[in-house]
């Protein structure tokens, strides 16, 4: 299975952090520039969405109705019935982290890609990440401060709006700038993702800066973060197939299944990093370590998965998409001819 490099600059972010941690006036610089900068990664998020395709996925209601309940029902009563791992798999602190994991909204660029990979419904997927991503600004503090208490410390009503202050906000700007600058974010969509990496880099390294001013490494050792990594692959692969078969149990044709599978089984590491950071605070390295490798694993995992459902039988086809495809035929040839 592949190891996405932006992984490896993740983990020399966090090497670097360990070695050279912000301190004093350095931390605030920094945690003000990854402020910013996740505030400007949501302003590119609204830019890019297409107001209309938005409206016309809002036509597939019971699909984002799935993913949601995938992404805020299903995850964190897992997440809950993880804490029977404690002590014996999982330390408190980071079986904290493990349930925040499943508390974070659904990835937006990883879903359309291995969606658009395995031949699936890609314009359902663009809506089902965004629509989740944005209901995550406001469920995942609320069901944190439920689930998680005074462990997530920092929340409060001052904490909701610093996240949708720095979250939504900047995504709705994004939405009503789009007219006057969408055509430009589209020609420079390489250049901008970079943006997107670089904002969730400077995030990591205030974070984990922060976990190494505060001393809180001595809390994990290589056999915990082993456990760790077991569990979170049971519940990877729990979500995987709740996702595809529930899809089929519900009558969701195959392209369907494939978006709903890859948006209800991923967490987003761009949502969650900044909102591990109000809530959890001078905390936020340890919170966010689970989520770090959950990312990691689901990439790797859904890599295989889409390339193998890009290979399916064309008979396991819906006669939707069949009908859909000899349509765009018929009508190519028209103009050709």
């Amino acid at each position: 299975m592949p190891i996405d490099p932006y992984i490896l600059l993740l983990l020399g972010t966090v090497g670097l952090a360990a070695l050279l941690p912000a301190r004093g006036t350095a931390a605030d610089v920094s945690s003000g520039a990854s402020t910013g900068a996740i505030a400007f990664l949501f302003f590119l998020y609204g830019a890019r969405l297409s107001t209309r395709e938005a409206l016309n996925g809002l036509k597939h209601w019971r699909l984002h109705v799935t993913v949601l309940a995938c992404t805020f029902v299903v995850f964190p009563l897992l997440g809950l019935a993880a804490r029977g791992l404690v002590p014996v798999f999982l330390t408190h602190p980071l079986y904290q982290g493990l349930l925040f994991l499943t508390l974070v909204p659904s990835t937006i660029q990883s879903s359309i890609a291995f969606t658009s990979i395995a031949r699936g419904n890609v314009p359902a997927a663009i809506c089902a990440g965004s629509f989740s991503s944005l209901a995550g600004i406001v469920i995942t503090p609320l069901l944190a401060a439920a689930l998680l208490g005074s462990s997530a410390g920092g929340f409060s009503a001052d904490s909701l709006l610093e996240i949708v202050l720095q979250l939504l906000v900047p995504f709705v700007a994004g939405q009503v700038l789009r007219r006057w600058i969408g055509g430009f974010v589209a020609r420079h969509k390489k250049v901008l993702g970079l943006v997107d990496r670089g904002s969730i880099l400077l995030v990591v390294y205030t974070a984990f800066s922060e976990g190494m001013v505060q001393g809180i490494w001595h809390q994990v050792s290589p056999v915990r973060l082993a456990g760790l990594l077991a569990v979170e692959a049971v519940l990877l692969a729990v979500m995987l197939a709740l996702t595809w078969y529930g899809g089929k149990a519900l009558r969701f044709d195959r392209e369907d299944r494939i978006a709903i599978q890859f948006a209800g089984s991923k967490k987003s590491l761009a949502s969650g990093l900044p909102m591990a950071s109000v809530l959890f605070g001078a905390h936020a390295a340890l919170a966010v370590l689970p989520l770090m490798l959950f990312h990691q694993m689901q990439l790797m995992v859904c890599a295989v998965i889409a390339k193998r459902r890009s290979h399916d039988p064309r008979e396991e086809v819906s006669p939707a998409t069949s009908a859909a495809a000899s349509r765009t035929a018929v009508g190519t040839g028209t103009r050709s001819g």
